[in-house]
């Protein structure tokens, strides 16, 4: 050990007081770090400076009439395009553009078709042809260019698909809105037809009766109107039966006016019951808006909200249900703005329900809610409290005088029916004369009746198809939740099928540029390089070695070089740190990782060069080259040929560059702890290799020297 120091001690003696050597050796501490900034430095943000990236575009899209309107799609790429600052769009005919894909002026070209808006339109035809956009990349130009400009092709070709099926969906959607708003709008209209289609198939027998018998002779027709002259007195009675029960029915509403007042308390009472819950939903809620509420606190305060939002539910159910059947006695519906103020009520507490739910099954893996469903929530609670204190402010003044008032017109009507029933007892006498005309008509009839005797099985037998259809409809499909589906938000429903899916993004780790990244790579091939530079410009043969036992010799000038490589790692770690601002994390182990990468691969290029002399330097580049390759730093291991994968785990560039990553990006001790073991007996490896094989490989490797010298080319 003692001669291991000596000449150890005596190499830094001879570099200290040569003013040539201080020269050299300080030139090889810093030379490998010149390679490591230049490379992080070139590319350190590639794919944020794409826009010089020149890619011509031709639209030759001559448009198309769709439905009366002139539209070109192509255009409006290449408006769109102009605004898009990712890459170097430049926009040329089509010769210069295949000009300059050729000649390299451009790395691709795009180029719209003429026929482009018409394939496009033919969405609306029997016949669909797909849109093409042509896309043509010059590759011999570079080998990262293709890939870029293909993502910004293959971008183009998404967003306008993407644009083309929100329109066409939103088109779709607003006439399927418009069909749903008309369909609700006539949906008393509709119902009633059905009535009257079963009520009119039920009396197809009897109406074919009476045809029937209308056809047998003219005296049965004439006694059908005598029979009809005969109820007359019947009728009569009817009518001053009718006159004396509306009689009845206005005393009854009068004193159901003193019931319906009682009920007035009732009302305000379930709407004050309803405003305190709100409140209480609304202290809830206020709960729920701190940041720092734990998703157990949430699913707990759910399950409160979910009770109070059904009671309220349901009061306001029974309130509405109350307030429209009093409406429905007023003729102006004097209720109406109260009833749609209840309503919208009912609908936002349904919606806070809604909002509690998807709360609740957010929280049901320990995950917090997201902002978006508490900002509504909130929002709407907030609204209902606003409406409830309006309604509760305004009872005494708005809805006691809207009930009264809607009593007051039910009984307006039934003294105007009395009036209209008494009006008709009186033209009694009339219709006696009517009846009596009528029975002369029915001998013209006969011939038109000769004609609905013919027509009436067909008739008969399209009310029945009419009829079981309906039927049919009515058993699998309900009209008013069809009527709800076709009234959905169609922006939402557009924005739906465009984009179906959305990509949520969570970030490992990140590493703010591309340089950074990829430093934990170039330093390490950085410090091998420096390795093969000192083993290169220094010997590793001592002069007088053959005073020294061989592994002396081995230990001593391994010191020297290791000496140098650390200093070495230390320029260029502390470089990447302040000089060119590379991203690290973990600072002080990234500096003491990039020491020991230095040391290990200080020990294995120097000892196949003490070992092998001239040969372990070309066995030192042979393996960084293999190195570079399989170790996984630029491409992922996965992607390479089988054969560098198998060599991966055993290159030590594996587990130097691993552990870089873990400190540029925020470290993992236990990859770190692995890949540091890993380095370490590698290099413990090596050591024992160079000390016992050192003197009796160097002796075979020597004569080889000695021989390849003789040639007079190489040193």
């Amino acid at each position: 050990m003692k001669n291991t120091v000596y000449i150890y001690t005596r190499d830094l003696k001879r570099i200290f007081t040569n003013w040539a050597m201080i020269i050299i050796v300080l030139t090889l501490m810093i030379l490998p770090s010149f390679y490591a900034w230049f490379n992080i430095k070139a590319s350190w943000d590639p794919y944020g400076r794409t826009e010089g990236i020149a890619i011509a575009v031709t639209s030759e899209d001559e448009g198309s009439t769709i439905r009366g309107q002139h539209v070109n799609v192509g255009k409006d790429i290449i408006a769109t395009l102009k605004k898009n600052k990712t890459l170097g769009w430049t926009f040329v005919s089509k010769e210069k553009a295949d000009h300059g894909v050729k000649h390299g002026d451009y790395y691709a070209s795009i180029v719209i078709p003429k026929d482009f808006s018409q394939k496009l339109g033919t969405i609306l035809q029997d016949r669909l042809e797909k849109p093409v956009i042509i896309y043509k990349v010059n590759e011999k130009i570079n080998a990262v260019a293709p890939k870029i400009t293909s993502k910004g092709a293959s971008s183009l070709t998404q967003q306008i698909s993407e644009k083309f099926v929100k329109t066409a969906n939103g088109a779709i959607f607003s006439v399927f809105n418009e069909l749903g708003i008309t369909l609700q709008r006539d949906l008393p209209t509709i119902q009633q037809v059905e009535q009257r289609i079963f009520e009119l198939e039920n009396r197809l027998p009897e109406i074919k009766k009476v045809i029937n018998e209308a056809n047998d002779t003219t005296q049965k027709a004439g006694a059908i109107v005598s029979k009809a002259q005969a109820a007359l007195p019947e009728v009569e009675r009817l009518t001053a039966d009718g006159a004396q029960m509306t009689q009845q029915l206005n005393t009854f509403l009068t004193k159901s006016d003193q019931v319906l007042k009682t009920a007035e308390p009732t009302i305000n009472e379930t709407l004050h019951r309803v405003q305190q819950r709100a409140l209480g939903v609304q202290k809830l809620k206020n709960q729920l808006m701190e940041k720092d509420i734990a998703p157990a606190e949430v699913s707990a305060a759910a399950e409160q909200l979910k009770v109070q939002l059904t009671k309220q539910i349901a009061d306001t159910g029974e309130v509405l249900t109350l307030l429209t059947d009093l409406n429905a006695l007023s003729q102006q519906e004097v209720l109406s703005p109260v009833i749609n103020d209840v309503k919208d009520v009912n609908t936002l507490l349904q919606q806070q329900l809604s909002d509690v739910n998807s709360l609740q099954q957010q929280t049901q893996n320990g995950d917090a809610p997201t902002q978006s469903v508490l900002d509504r929530f909130s929002s709407r609670t907030d609204q209902v409290v606003s409406k409830l204190n309006t309604l509760t402010n305004s009872y005494s003044s708005t809805i006691v005088p809207a009930v009264e008032q809607a009593i007051k017109e039910a009984k307006d009507k039934t003294a105007s029916a009395n009036s209209l029933l008494e009006e008709a007892n009186k033209s009694m006498p009339d219709v006696s004369n009517v009846l009596s005309k009528t029975a002369s008509g029915i001998l013209l009839g006969q011939q038109e009746l000769a004609k609905i005797t013919k027509d009436f099985p067909r008739i008969e037998q399209n009310i029945h198809n009419i009829a079981d259809k309906i039927r049919e409809f009515q058993q699998k499909e309900n009209i008013e939740d069809i009527i709800n589906l076709l009234k959905n938000d169609v922006q939402k429903e557009s924005d739906f099928f465009a984009k179906p899916v959305l990509l949520k993004e969570e970030r490992l780790y990140p590493i703010p540029n591309y340089g950074s990244a990829m430093s934990p790579f170039y330093t390490t091939l950085c410090l091998w390089v420096g390795a093969l530079l000192l083993v290169s410009i220094l010997s590793v043969e001592v002069a007088d070695e053959e005073r020294f036992k061989s592994y002396e010799v081995y230990l001593g000038r391994l010191l020297t070089f290791l000496s140098i490589a650390l200093v070495q790692a230390f320029i260029v770690t502390l470089g990447d740190l302040f000089l060119i601002k590379t991203y690290v994390v973990d600072k002080v182990p990234f500096i003491f990782l990039g020491l020991l990468c230095s040391f290990v691969f200080m020990t294995i290029v120097y000892t196949l060069v003490a070992i092998f002399g001239n040969a372990g330097k070309a066995m030192a580049i042979v393996l960084l080259v293999l190195q570079l390759s399989a170790a996984g730093g630029t491409f992922p291991i996965q992607v390479v040929p089988a054969f560098f994968q198998a060599l991966n785990p055993f290159l030590p560039f594996t587990y130097a560059i691993s552990m870089m990553r873990e400190v540029v990006g925020g470290m993992l001790a236990d990859i770190v702890r692995k890949d540091v073991t890993v380095l370490l007996c590698i290099w413990l490896g090596v050591l024992l290799v160079g000390i016992f094989l050192h003197k009796p490989l160097s002796k075979t490797s020597a004569k080889l020297t000695k021989k390849a010298r003789e040639s007079k080319l190489i040193h």
